[in-house]
């Protein structure tokens, strides 16, 4: 929908100290005495030490703490400055038109926009919440609850602030909107700082993080064009909420410390929820990870509880929040940690006895909890006549080739480029800043070290002075680092199977890189291999080697990072403008308008008209509604399509030449194709069919309206056209009755 051009730059667009503390590799059990082991009390003195007593920690007065803290939030404010910078001089927003700042609300963008705007023009909040709870425009012929449907709460909140803040004098609407998305990335830096930094006990490798963030901008976030997508807000949260659980883990935490940790943890979380309708998924990654972590015997029962309890709670109260959505109740990850809990009660002796006998009782216990968990969540789904989420499931199941499917919304979501697999050029930029290389390292020489964890874990029964005895000649790993071990590695997995993941994958793969850099854990293996394991040695490493690499960084990124942030664009796209113009001023108010999902989200931005179909997709009646609307770019007669258009309210039709005669995607995969499969037509065009498919009796609607023939001419009146769009009137059939007819 929106077209750049340059205005002067030639730049390609892919250009793109804490002290010590106790070994964490005890090979011998003789070096480190304190050393306790993951997931069990330890030794009475380790129980009793403080951290305060623990060596090195003297030297982090109050003075280094806020020292790196100011450092973390001058990183985040930065990067702030850089994606700002670069969305103005993308568009050269500052000196747009409104429609035109608008219309740079791409696809769901817009439509999450409208609501923020649809509030700031009610007379009053009150009013403005409740024709959100009673919105008839989004979805025409019907009222329903956006407050319930959508995750819009951050429109509503920033909203209001706006509303009571006196701020309307200078700052505008808009900028208000994304500044403040702008500052949530200074969050999300801030929170990978902190989270390399809790790992690593060096601030060090909180810069480093921050810095290895921002020059993989391109696969780390894409905040600068797409300011309005759930994600951006979400994942900030999300990062937060990883930092919290990083410092929760950590060993010798005080109990009131771990208790206002736990509240930074759920409210962290309820935020993420809060603000993304996807949270159940990455929910539940995160629940297998500390099934996982609980299964190895790295977290205490009391910490998996906690931070199983910290989830549901969040769920439930957005679940509150968002009018008893049913959506939540029949996630997968409610189902899951119910029965995780409820197994976990009663399946008592799990980790007792010799390692085969270990083994047996969790792949029983997994056994269990899965087999409960896609029982809860089936009988959930029947009772609650859940069918929001089906479309993923439809989606998942084909793109793992568990049967190739022709359904229109699985279709659409395989073709999509962002539900794809990782591009292998991701590595390539990832390895150009030199973070894929210490990311490789440390998650290599961690995930070795968990599994021998894990099977020394499985190997005690965690009783007696036998197994204190053993525990001396284990291999150690700290529950914090094999959470974020396993965090990396989980949501790695998702990210390579979908690329859109990958933005919650990238930014925690700079913290943990970073910590490898700068921790003790990889070093000190290294460093006992070549027989040099020294104090004085491992403290060089740790800060010269992440000086030199930030020294690198900086000579060769700083001028392509400036030349990049100072490229300049221009908006252009004169046809949208003209099009949301017309519709402003030549259309009535209540006009309901049919069209593809994108434009018509602009469409209500801008004119604030009433859509027929929308891009939000998390509702089955929805998906069935766009799939008939979708009929004008489909094989199908003008009567036909013209029904359709008439049982769903549409005034208008708008047609787009680039749907119509789409060429970019490959055969197969255009929406025209997806429609003549979905409808078991012959797909136009070179190259084969699948033998069942018949050809179609009609000619696509899209490019035979414009002959203006009949049947055409009679049910439907061309009312506007420009390069671009094509707008087209229904005529309404009035219909005769007796009385007309005579007897």
């Amino acid at each position: 929908m929106k077209v750049r051009r340059k205005r002067n730059s030639n730049l390609d667009d892919n250009s793109g100290a804490a002290q010590d503390r106790p070994p964490l590799l005890n090979f011998g059990g003789k070096d480190n005495p304190r050393e306790y082991k993951s997931g069990q009390k330890g030794t009475e003195e380790s129980v009793k030490l403080s951290w305060n007593h623990i060596p090195g920690q003297n030297c982090w007065p109050a003075a280094v703490i806020a020292a790196g803290l100011l450092l973390a939030g001058a990183i985040g404010l930065f990067h702030a400055w850089c994606v700002y910078s670069i969305h103005e001089n993308l568009l050269w927003f500052s000196q747009l038109k409104e429609v035109e700042r608008e219309i740079s609300f791409r696809t769901e963008c817009g439509l999450y926009y409208s609501y923020y705007k649809q509030m700031l023009k009610a007379p009053s909040i009150q009013q403005g919440l409740y024709e959100l709870i009673h919105d008839d425009t989004t979805e025409s012929k019907r009222t329903i609850n956006i407050l319930q449907r959508m995750n819009i709460y951050q429109e509503v909140f920033l909203s209001i602030l706006y509303r009571i803040l006196p701020i309307q004098t200078y700052l505008e609407p808009i900028y208000f909107y994304i500044y403040t998305v702008f500052a949530l990335q200074t969050v999300y830096v801030i929170a990978l700082f902190i989270t390399s930094w809790l790992l690593s006990d060096s601030w060090l490798a909180g810069a480093l993080s921050g810095v290895w963030y921002i020059l993989n901008r391109v696969d780390t976030t894409r905040v600068e064009f797409t300011i309005s997508l759930r994600e951006n807000w979400s994942i900030p949260f999300f990062a937060l909420q990883v930092a919290a659980i990083t410092c929760y883990l950590r060993p010798q935490l005080k109990p009131i410390h771990q208790r206002v940790v736990l509240w930074l943890v759920f409210v962290s979380t309820f935020c993420f929820c809060l603000t993304w309708q996807f949270n159940q998924f990455v929910l539940l990654v995160q629940a297998l990870i500390i099934f996982t972590l609980d299964c190895l015997d790295f977290l205490t029962a009391e910490q998996v509880v906690s931070l199983y309890l910290m989830q549901v709670l969040s769920l439930l109260l957005v679940w509150l929040l968002q009018f008893c959505n049913s959506m939540i109740l029949g996630s997968l990850v409610l189902s899951f940690i119910v029965s995780a809990l409820f197994i976990k009660h009663f399946q008592t002796g799990l980790k007792t006895g010799g390692f085969v006998i270990r083994v047996g009782k969790l792949a029983l216990h997994t056994l269990l909890v899965l087999t409960l968990t896609f029982t809860i969540n089936y009988s959930a789904k029947k009772i609650l006549q859940l069918k929001s989420d089906e479309h993923i499931f439809k989606f998942i199941k084909a793109k793992f080739g568990f049967g190739a499917t022709r359904d229109f919304d699985a279709s659409l979501y395989l073709c999509e480029e962002a539900f794809g697999l990782l591009p292998l050029d991701t590595f390539e930029r990832l390895a150009g800043t030199v973070l894929l290389y210490p990311y490789l390292c440390t998650l290599s020489v961690l995930f070795i070290l968990l599994l021998l964890v894990a099977l020394s874990n499985l190997s005690t029964n965690g009783s007696g002075q036998a197994s204190r005895e053993k525990e001396d000649r284990t291999f150690r790993i700290r529950p914090d680092v094999a959470y974020n071990l396993l965090h990396t590695v989980f949501f790695g997995l998702l990210a390579f199977s979908t690329m859109r993941m990958k933005y919650l994958w990238t930014g925690h793969m700079c913290a943990f890189a970073a910590f490898g850099v700068c921790g003790k854990e990889v070093w000190s293996l290294y460093l006992r291999v070549l027989h040099c394991n020294t104090k004085t040695t491992m403290r060089l490493i740790r800060y010269s080697v992440p000086i030199v690499i930030l020294a690198f960084l900086y000579y060769k990124f700083w001028p392509r990072l400036m030349e990049e942030i100072s490229e300049l664009r221009e908006f252009y796209d004169p046809d949208t403008v003209e099009l949301m113009e017309w519709i402003r001023l030549k259309t009535p108010k209540r006009a309901v308008f049919a069209g593809s999902m994108q434009l018509l989200a602009g469409i209500k931005l801008c004119t604030e008209r009433i859509l027929t179909n929308h891009p939000h997709y998390e509702d089955q009646a929805l998906r069935e509604r766009t799939r008939q609307v979708y009929q004008i770019y489909a094989r199908q007669s003008a009567e036909e399509v013209h029904k359709v258009l008439c049982s769903v309210g549409a005034d208008y039709i708008v047609l787009e030449d680039s749907i119509c005669y789409e060429r970019r995607h490959s055969r197969g995969c255009r929406l025209r194709d997806l429609l003549d499969l979905a409808n078991g037509h012959i797909m136009d065009g070179p190259g084969e069919n699948e033998p069942d498919l018949i050809p179609a009796t009609h000619p696509r609607f899209c490019e035979a309206i414009k002959t203006d023939m009949p049947p055409y001419s009679t049910l439907f009146t061309r009312v506007f056209k420009n390069k671009t769009f094509n707008v087209y009137k229904l005529k309404k059939l009035k219909k005769k009755n007796k009385a007309e007819n005579g007897p």
